[in-house]
């Protein structure tokens, strides 16, 4: 029997559980209310960042003075204006925009970044304490710090922003996946592909990796909530999106000058903000409850 017939034998036949426990997964997931609310938070922000062009009813870097600090629901603005005269509502939409912009790109480079060290780690113990050893250098820096840090050599922009978060969600994905990886491993199909003469690279690819998803799934939900998050404290700082980018954390910088005469200018971004990080957290939590082995054998 070769190598690849023993690699069909391996996938073909749990795709029907595959697909049961994907169903059951959702089921499970739409059952949990606070999660349902958190998914039609995100799929809002998905919708306005998409089409934000549309839902947005003036230009959102367009000033004018004569309309500066407007009240909400005032001459048109529905959520006022800042003190340039700018809509708040279209800067809002647009800001929906670059958050999920920033967040899916540094997910999506730490979960690279991480998945190859924790699959190398994992799989090959030679390497296994030099990248744990990077991974604890990485760790030995607060968060925050280490963005700041990357942006202060790399300079201010939404492009380094996005570096320096991925490189910040790095340690902690190349530990869950490492995890992961030293548990599949020893399991009989995985020394059976082994000794069948399948490769590493393969057996890491097409059986293993598959079966570390669930871990890398939750954290990747979660750390777009830390991403949103960091993203607007950065800007804040003025790190990130610069004036008269429509950003949530530098909408709030911009405004906390004026928190006394036009409150709104802080506390709409405020609550976009938190409605989006808590989205995603929730969610996440509902997913890693979802996904747990244990609580659907209990169900």
């Amino acid at each position: 029997m070769s190598a690849e017939a023993a690699s069909n034998a391996v996938t073909v036949l749990p795709k029907k559980k595959k697909d049961f426990a994907i169903i059951s997964t959702a089921k499970r997931l739409v059952k949990n209310k606070v999660a349902v609310i958190g998914l039609i938070i995100i799929f809002i922000q998905l919708l306005l960042a998409i089409f934000a062009p549309l839902f947005a009813t003036h230009d959102p870097v367009k000033q004018d003075l004569s309309m500066a600090e407007l009240a909400p629901m005032t001459d048109g603005h529905w959520l006022g204006t800042d003190n340039y005269g700018r809509d708040m509502w279209s800067r809002l939409v647009y800001g929906a925009r670059i958050s999920l912009f920033v967040g899916i790109g540094a997910v999506i480079l730490g979960l690279a970044g991480g998945i190859t060290l924790g699959l190398l780690s994992g799989y090959y113990r030679k390497l296994d304490g030099i990248i744990m050893r990077i991974v604890d250098l990485l760790f030995a820096f607060p968060g925050i710090l280490l963005a700041m840090l990357i942006i202060a050599i790399l300079g201010t922009s939404l492009a380094n922003v996005i570096i320096a978060i991925s490189i910040w969600s790095i340690p902690t994905c190349a530990r869950i996946v490492r995890g992961s990886v030293l548990s599949i491993k020893k399991q009989e199909y995985i020394l059976a592909m082994k000794s069948l003469g399948a490769s590493d690279m393969r057996i890491m690819i097409k059986h293993i990796l598959p079966n570390c998803m669930a871990p890398i799934i939750v954290f990747a939900t979660m750390r777009m909530a830390t991403a949103i998050l960091s993203t607007a404290s950065l800007s804040f700082l003025g790190l990130g999106a610069q004036p008269p980018t429509p950003e949530w954390g530098a909408m709030i910088s911009a405004g906390q000058d004026f928190m006394w005469t036009s409150p709104h200018m802080i506390i709409i971004p405020g609550i976009a903000i938190m409605c989006v990080v808590f989205a995603f957290n929730v969610v996440g939590d509902a997913l890693r409850d979802a996904l747990d082995p244990g609580m659907n054998l209990d169900n």
